[in-house]
């Protein structure tokens, strides 16, 4: 019997498919892995050991302001600091045990206010993490983001459970708070006040135990005259400020830190760019894990650069003990004419090169019976200068042509339609007066002639109306006249902001009242371009405190090189004829120095001959509740005064406003005099002592 073979067993035909199918994945996957490995591998093996490079910039000191003398006027006093930089990434948890390493080291107890609620509770979560967390259902935390988790757990932490902390754990809390407020890589700044020589070598000599901590220096601004001129240097902010928020991303653009101090007013502020200097540029490599493995410096620090003003200290110094002196004198011989006087402004300046030597505020606190500091004031405050602006109306009549070199009128009372009687001096008449004698005498009269014949009225009739041509042209061409001179429009000085002054409506009757100042206002700055504008035969000069740029130096007493000078800036020139400037200049003179001058007795006996004008403006004092509504008001006067010296080559120029005065003294005009009598005793005393010097160096 034959026997039948047995059919091989074959695999289905869709398991064999599988069988493919998987061979292909498998051979695709072992070629995947073969490029990733041999072509690839390098560059992912880069990936790994990828670093980052950051680049941290550190602050340096600012560079110091100096009067034209060289004498420090505000400068940096070094102080020890304690500094933190954290890495990126740092966590609360890590934050805490840095401060809890900081603590016995340095002493950083806070005020009973200084801590909050969140601070506290802040702590509390950290050193008690697990229990709080219970605090939230399942379903809460489903619900709930991280924020509005953290935040919900906090609100639940008692205040039982914060109420009894340690002095040694508000310390620490109170250290955590400032390392919180540390942005990764960025210098900030723990403590640098009183920090003690034994806190500082704790710290430096722990510093491998406390990540991200540096015992290193830092700076304060000092100013050695105290209050003289403090309101025009200025001020910076504080570490704790750091650049003003309203302006964060003008000063991160140029290469701030949230916590850089800045200049946020006065002349720190107008010379921010050259004070603030080079920050030292250190490059922090880090891991992808965060932690720093290398630094670097890239760029090497320095300090900002020193600013060298026009400003002469000594006679500054001088110039504010004069105002005060006078303003106690002024008191003392009618205490209640003046019991509103509350301040005075003088202004001292090199009228040919606009170089500022002095510029002086004081205000009286009646209340703590004290002076401070205002002189800020001579830039921001306007004021009704009064006569003194007399100069600029009749070169205003001249170059409208509506009077003539020498023109006369005669100076009575003068009355206009429907307005009250207008004169000079209480309804007295000065008599026939002319271009010279109505700047010496200061007549009001010549000027309300000049102003009614620009408005078109050359026929002036007691009682009769003005006859007006065009008001508003009359203005234009009055105010174009007077910014000639600096009245009305911007001086250019080199300080932040300035006032321009009030301007009024467009009203014919208060023509009159402008063409003697007593309208439209200006500021103490304004007054001293306007008689330094005359001093100097029409060239308008800009105002400014820069003398110098120097580079700094590695030594703080010393000098740098020159690294830029600041040269006479000529604004404009009057469109006016120089013989006619020259009537002005002689009627200037008449004032100080002839018989009749309205100044004459102050300044007609001296060495040096001067030339000027004075000024006296209503005002109105106003007077008010607690709750600031006008329960009362009383007239009272601004006396001002402008000029120059020497007459024949002006040296030196002045400007002087005391607002609301009342009674007889002069305080302007005294002010002026001791003011001129100090320039030039001191401009004496130095040359006796270069001429000393110079013959100790040949005897030597």
């Amino acid at each position: 019997m034959v026997k039948k073979k047995k059919k091989r067993a074959q695999l289905p035909f869709r398991l064999n498919i599988l069988f493919f199918v998987v061979f292909l994945l498998f051979s695709a996957l072992i070629m995947k892995l073969g490029v990733v490995q041999i072509v690839q591998g390098e560059n992912y093996q880069e990936e790994i050991n990828r670093t980052i490079k950051d680049t941290t910039k550190i602050p340096v000191p600012r560079g110091r302001i100096l009067d034209r003398n060289h004498n420090v006027v505000v400068g940096n006093k070094p102080l020890y600091s304690i500094t933190y930089t954290p890495e990126k990434g740092t966590t609360a948890e890590e934050r805490l045990e840095v401060a809890e390493k900081l603590a016995p080291f340095i002493d950083m107890q806070p005020e009973d206010d200084e801590l909050t609620e969140r601070n506290k509770k802040e702590y509390w979560y950290l050193k008690h993490e697990d229990e709080a967390t219970k605090r939230l259902s399942d379903k809460e935390v489903e619900k709930l983001d991280n924020s509005e988790a953290y935040q919900t757990t906090l609100d639940r932490i008692t205040k039982e459970e914060i109420s009894n902390f340690t002095k040694e754990q508000k310390e620490i809390i109170n250290i955590k708070k400032e390392l919180d407020q540390a942005y990764s890589l960025t210098p900030h700044v723990v403590k640098n006040e009183d920090v003690t020589p034994e806190e500082y070598a704790k710290v430096a000599e722990h510093l491998d135990m406390l990540p991200g901590i540096n015992a290193t220096t830092d700076w304060e601004r000092t100013h050695p005259y105290d209050e003289t001129l403090r309101s025009i240097f200025g001020s910076i902010t504080t570490r704790e400020q750091g650049i003003p928020k309203e302006k964060k991303d003008y000063y991160i653009t140029r290469g701030y830190s949230r916590n850089d101090r800045v200049g946020i007013s006065g002349l720190e502020q107008e010379y921010e760019s050259v004070l603030r200097g080079r920050k030292e540029q250190i490059q922090y490599t880090t891991n992808k894990n965060g932690v720093i493995v290398d630094s670097n410096v890239v760029v090497e620090g320095e300090r900002g650069k020193d600013v060298v003003l026009t400003i002469d200290m000594e006679l500054q110094k001088k110039v504010d003990s004069i105002i005060k002196d006078e303003m106690k004198k002024a008191y003392a011989e009618d205490p209640y004419g003046n019991r509103d006087m509350d301040d005075a402004y003088a202004i001292v300046i090199d009228p040919q090169t606009g170089e500022l030597l002095a510029v002086s505020g004081q205000h009286y606190d009646r209340e703590e019976k004290e002076f401070s500091n205002n002189a800020y004031n001579t830039l921001y405050s306007a004021f009704r200068a009064g006569s003194t602006v007399k100069g600029a109306t009749v070169l205003s009549g001249y170059e409208s042509g509506v009077i003539e070199p020498g023109q006369t009128f005669f100076d009575a009372p003068i009355k206009i339609k429907g307005t009250p009687e207008k004169s000079s001096y209480q309804n007295e008449s000065l008599g026939l007066v002319n271009d010279y004698t109505a700047l010496q005498k200061s007549s009001n009269v010549y000027m309300f002639y000049i102003a009614m014949r620009m408005l078109g009225d050359f026929d002036y009739e007691r009682n009769a109306p003005l006859q007006i041509e065009s008001v508003d042209d009359a203005f234009l061409d009055f105010r174009n006249y007077f910014s000639q001179f600096g009245l009305g429009v911007p001086t250019g000085v080199d300080f932040p902001f300035e006032s321009l002054g009030y301007e009024g409506d467009n009203i014919a009757g208060k023509l009159l009242d402008f063409a003697i100042g007593q309208y439209d206002t200006y500021t103490p700055m304004q007054l001293a371009q306007y008689v330094s504008t005359i001093a100097n035969d029409g060239y308008r000069v800009r105002p400014r405190f820069l003398k110098a740029v120097h580079k700094p130096t590695p030594d703080e007493d010393q000098l740098g090189a020159v690294s830029k000078s600041k040269n006479t800036d000529v604004l404009n020139r009057i469109t006016m004829d120089q013989d006619l400037l020259e009537r002005v200049q002689e009627g200037f003179r008449r004032v100080y120095q002839e018989p009749g001058g309205t100044a004459y007795s102050y300044f007609a006996d001296k060495e040096y001959t001067s030339a000027g004008k004075t000024g006296t403006a209503e005002s109105t004092v106003f007077y008010r509740d607690e709750e600031g509504n006008i329960v009362d008001s009383r007239e009272a006067s601004n006396l001002a005064l402008v000029g120059y010296a020497p007459y024949e080559n002006p040296e030196v120029a002045f400007a002087i406003v005391v607002p609301n005065t009342g009674g007889e003294y002069h305080i302007n005009d005294y002010i002026g005099e001791r003011i001129l009598d100090t320039y030039f005793d001191l401009k004496e005393k130095r040359e006796g002592e270069g001429k000393e010097e110079v013959t100790n160096k040949e005897d030597n």
